[in-house]
């Protein structure tokens, strides 16, 4: 009885050992699932951070690839002021669209100053004796400009071969015998869709925190207060002429295409008369979407939902004027007449496809 009673002792005593280490075991096994989950829930917080990451990068590309065109734009104006004169004159001789014995036509690049100033590295005129002998011989004689166009603005831009043949284009020009054709992208529709702009123009001083001078528009007549009758006033002694002829050929997205014939050839007279005569500036011009100050072009809606792009970006847009077409006599008594066509650059004809400006449906 006594060994009986002192085995089930043992046992006893065994059962509460073997309980109590079980007992002792249950934190460290509770320990070890709380640290199996923590590692679970690091590695998901991990993988929603990646997915996050991923998602902003790809619409960060996706921002880039849309401010892509303004970048590369940039970088190429950019390019032109750093190359070498002998790399902007092969350029420029790829660019020759028609050239005779007497003058030479380029597709002027946008972003090319045709003049040096400040500031400027690079410029048409400095490279016109390169250009020559690589278009003709090493012993040519530089090429002549025979007008200008304005460094934004691209397009048929004609040379002389010599002095005497830019004196006869010059005048051909300051006569009104070469007809010049541009076109425009306009913020807006003029209205009427077709007419003529005739309203003289003067340089003045724009009085802002940046102050700067700007052609503007010097009408000679005003209208009566009285009567709303139209009067002739005397005009301003520093205005010069200034005549445009206009036609819409498309609208859409809040914006037009245009065809513009200068009659005259005043400094920045389209812009002007675009901007401040019809109120319909050309797409991309800063300088004259205001007046009184210096400041990025104010986009419609729907303009800056199809050309997919900020209204705090519309600084990047260049402007979308181009020299189109070009007819000029030549020859003994204008015997021999030159009609060029030059297309509009690839940024223009994006432009024209994102807001949907077909030609053809007009």
């Amino acid at each position: 009885a006594f060994r009986r009673a002192e085995g089930e002792e043992r046992r006893r005593a065994g059962k509460m050992a073997a309980l109590s280490g079980r007992l002792w075991r249950r934190p460290s096994e509770a320990l070890r699932r709380t640290a199996a989950g923590a590692v679970r829930a690091q590695e998901l917080a991990e993988r929603l951070r990646a997915k996050r990451s991923e998602e902003e990068k790809k619409k960060k590309e996706e921002r880039e690839v849309a401010a892509e065109p303004a970048r590369r734009r940039a970088r190429q104006l950019a390019a032109l002021q750093r190359v070498h004169h002998n790399v902007l004159a092969k350029a420029l001789r790829q660019r020759a669209v028609y050239q005779d014995e007497e003058l030479v036509v380029l597709n002027k690049p946008y972003g090319l100053p045709v003049h040096g100033g400040p500031g400027v590295k690079n410029c048409i005129a400095d490279v016109l004796p390169i250009l020559a002998k690589m278009l003709m011989n090493m012993k040519a004689e530089p090429l002549h400009l025979c007008h200008r166009l304005d460094k934004e603005t691209t397009g048929l831009m004609v040379l002389a071969r010599s002095r005497e043949a830019a004196d006869r284009i010059r005048l051909l020009f300051k006569t009104r015998q070469v007809e010049k054709i541009y076109w425009a992208i306009s913020v807006g529709s003029p209205d009427p869709a077709e007419g003529i702009v005739e309203i003289p123009m003067v340089e003045r001083e724009v009085q802002s925190h940046q102050p700067h001078y700007k052609m503007t528009l010097a009408p000679n007549y005003r209208m009566s207060p009285e009567d709303g009758k139209v009067l002739k006033i005397r005009k301003n002694r520093n205005a010069e002429n200034a005549v445009t002829q206009y036609r819409v050929l498309a609208s859409s997205s809040a914006c037009s295409l245009l065809e513009l014939h200068p009659i005259t050839g005043v400094k920045h007279q389209l812009r002007v008369h675009l901007a401040y005569g019809l109120g319909c500036p050309i797409l991309g011009d800063h300088k004259y979407s205001h007046w009184s100050k210096l400041a990025p072009q104010k986009l419609p809606e729907i303009t800056l939902k199809r050309l997919k792009l900020q209204q705090s970006k519309s600084r990047h847009l260049p402007l979308h004027l181009h020299a189109y077409r070009l007819s000029l006599p030549l020859g003994t008594n204008g015997s021999k007449q030159i009609d060029l066509v030059c297309e509009p650059p690839s940024f223009f004809h994006r432009t024209l496809r994102k807001l949907e400006l077909d030609i053809a449906k007009e």
